[in-house]
């Protein structure tokens, strides 16, 4: 290799790094996997050609010892293999909606979302990140899906959102003993890519059948996605930000719910956190008005 090759060359540094950026930032298995190994390239088959003797080339190749190669590939181990993803379809939503109506209690819920394997976001998150807070407070936050740390730890809001999203709420007096928060996906997509509309479809049930168990006083919509899924509407965030809407379960009871922008959002966007403070603003006066 010349000098110039090597210096244009990457380090492993740059690469590690540029993996991470794309979302390659986590091993599915606690082994690495040579793919090369699987592939065995089968010999070449030439035809059979005539002897002296009468013989064929064929006929004189089965008298011969087995080939090493072919020993070889007899005796080698299993190869590990990555877990599969499932292709969603509705077959796996109606899954999802019936597993949702048949939950009773939260504790029952979280152990069918344990279980279900019709989302492919499953495959590659390294938990399910149900909730976080009190399950019996009068306000329940609901965010897109799970981040990296959220992934890591299981427990929705705990990177840099969520570091904000706790000051966001102690500036109107709460904190996580006071509000309960969840994700309308509960596993993290990977990459942090925005959930496609057929994954949040299968989630939907899910955190639709959440909040009408804790049944909160109000509920706040951290969000486009977040508020778009749970409130029917295709207006933006900015539009959407401010105004009570109103989210209907299932069995039919009205909670109103105040959209309001991601603490993401206004991390990359520091101006609009004084949208965000009017809307908690919102949320104080209207908890102070239901008593």
């Amino acid at each position: 290799m010349t000098a110039a090759s090597s210096h244009n060359r990457p380090d492993i540094a740059d690469l590690l790094a540029f993996y991470a950026s794309v979302g390659v930032d986590e091993p599915l298995e606690d082994q690495p996997v040579n793919r090369f190994a699987e592939i065995v390239p089968k010999p070449m088959e030439r035809a059979p050609t005539a002897t002296p003797s009468g013989n064929t080339a064929a006929q004189q190749r089965s008298t011969t010892v087995s080939r090493p190669e072919a020993i070889d590939r007899a005796n080698a181990p299993p190869v590990a293999r990555a877990p599969s993803a499932t292709v969603p379809d509705e077959a796996q939503a109606a899954l999802a909606r019936q597993l949702a109506t048949t939950a009773t209690t939260l504790d029952e819920l979280r152990q069918h979302m344990a279980a279900f394997d019709g989302c492919n976001l499953k495959a590659t998150a390294k938990n399910l990140v149900f909730a976080d807070g009190n399950p019996e407070a009068a306000v329940m936050l609901v965010g897109e899906a799970p981040g990296r740390d959220e992934d890591i730890e299981g427990v929705p809001f705990v990177g840099r959102s969520g570091r904000l999203l706790d000051r966001m709420l102690a500036a109107i007096g709460l904190d996580r003993t006071s509000v309960y928060i969840a994700n309308v996906i509960p596993w993290r997509p990977p990459g942090n890519r925005t959930p496609t509309p057929h994954e949040t479809e299968i989630c939907r049930p899910f955190i639709e059948r959440q909040i009408e168990l804790v049944n909160p006083k109000v509920l706040i919509n951290l969000g486009g996605p977040s508020a778009k899924t749970l409130l029917n509407t295709s207006e933006g965030i900015l539009r959407l930000r401010g105004n009570w809407r109103v989210h209907t379960t299932a069995s039919g009871v009205a909670i109103p719910a105040m959209p309001t922008l991601h603490p993401a959002y206004l991390l990359r966007t520091p101006s609009h956190k004084k949208l965000a403070w009017r809307d908690l603003l919102e949320v104080k006066a209207k908890l102070r008005a239901i008593g």
